[in-house]
């Protein structure tokens, strides 16, 4: 497993933006209904329909959030990576999670009890102030997905989703995060499209693909490229 030593959960919580303002006395009340998780490749942490009992944080590894379709295709909605939580929402709504979570790899998360968020809820405004805020914020990436989705094409997406990777306008090269079979997935694309745009984009002379590693040559050019 990716971690044989006991995580330092008071640093980490310190780490995550909702606890981030908290005094020592709460951190230490809220480490302790916290657990250290750790799941391998493939391992599901909760199903579609199961209800939540806390919100997790991922210290190392990736998560993805999916679900499957009548038609027995999969649906990739989110992937969640080092120092990105995931579940806050749901487990206030006390709905059922709408998606299962599957780790892409070797993960190590943190599990914090719904029980104590609502005790610092009630005791603390600015709490729950940042706490609607994180869940804004997330919402709002959300829209911003269906925007993508809806107005712009495969290729845009594509170039987008490489762009956001690299963070950097020089030539470089990237290392895809996970399969390209997830990827496509979260574009909303099929696999063969996603091999076709990358054959394409390399047939432009603006990228070169071997396996899980992309060299972008010029990324300025291939944020103005469209297909």
């Amino acid at each position: 497993m990716p971690n044989t030593s006991p995580l330092d959960i008071p640093a980490l919580l310190r780490r995550i933006p909702l606890f981030s303002e908290l005094s020592e006395e709460d951190i230490q009340r809220v480490t302790r209904y916290t657990r250290e998780r750790q799941v391998a490749r493939g391992e599901v942490l909760f199903q579609r329909g199961d209800l939540p009992h806390g919100f997790y944080f991922v210290v190392s590894g990736q998560v993805k959030l999916a679900f499957s379709s009548s038609q027995g295709t999969e649906k990739v909605v989110e992937i969640v990576g080092p120092m990105q939580s995931f579940g806050e929402a749901v487990m206030f709504m006390n709905h059922p999670y709408p998606v299962f979570a599957e780790a892409l790899s070797e993960t190590v998360l943190v599990h914090v009890g719904q029980a104590v968020v609502s005790e610092l809820i009630d005791q603390d405004s600015t709490f729950a102030r940042k706490l609607l805020a994180g869940m804004a914020i997330r919402l709002h990436g959300l829209i911003q997905d269906v925007e993508t989705y809806s107005l712009r094409s495969s290729t845009q997406r594509v170039i987008g989703y490489l762009l956001q990777v690299a963070d950097n306008d020089a030539p470089c090269e990237i290392a895809l995060p996970t399969s390209k079979q997830v990827i496509a997935s979260r574009l909303n694309l099929t696999p063969e499209t996603l091999s076709r745009i990358f054959h394409d984009l390399s047939d432009a002379g603006l990228i070169t693909v071997q396996g899980k590693r992309v060299r972008l040559h010029d990324p300025v050019r291939l944020s103005r490229y469209n297909a």
